[in-house]
């Protein structure tokens, strides 16, 4: 089985073809496709190639799901004896991706 490790918005991902997996959010329509070149280790099943920094011809193909925002995280701030308090949601904007190929 073949997957590749690539890097998008500062952050890592494992790609495996025909996985689902929600990045940080990418421009693009529902039923685009996007190329990732940032690859930082890849694997055809058999070897497996870590790059200096990056891999050389590898790239992970995907195509867009969906746009979306994650469950909410609620933030309290509270300092005692001040009455002080605030209280924050926030809901963190997610792409949602579907893995087409990955070439090592």
């Amino acid at each position: 089985m073949s997957y590749a490790v690539f890097r998008t918005a500062g952050k890592q991902f494992r790609a495996e073809k025909g996985v689902t997996m929600k990045v940080p959010t990418l421009e693009g329509e529902p039923g685009s496709k996007v190329t990732f070149d940032d690859i930082l280790l890849a694997s055809d099943g058999q070897k497996v190639k870590a790059g200096t920094p990056t891999v050389k011809g590898a790239r992970v193909t995907a195509q867009i799901v969906r746009h979306g925002k994650a469950d909410k995280v609620i933030v309290y701030k509270f300092r005692r004896r001040e009455n002080c308090r605030r209280k924050a949601g926030h809901r963190q904007p997610f792409t949602e991706i579907k893995i087409t190929d990955v070439k090592a």
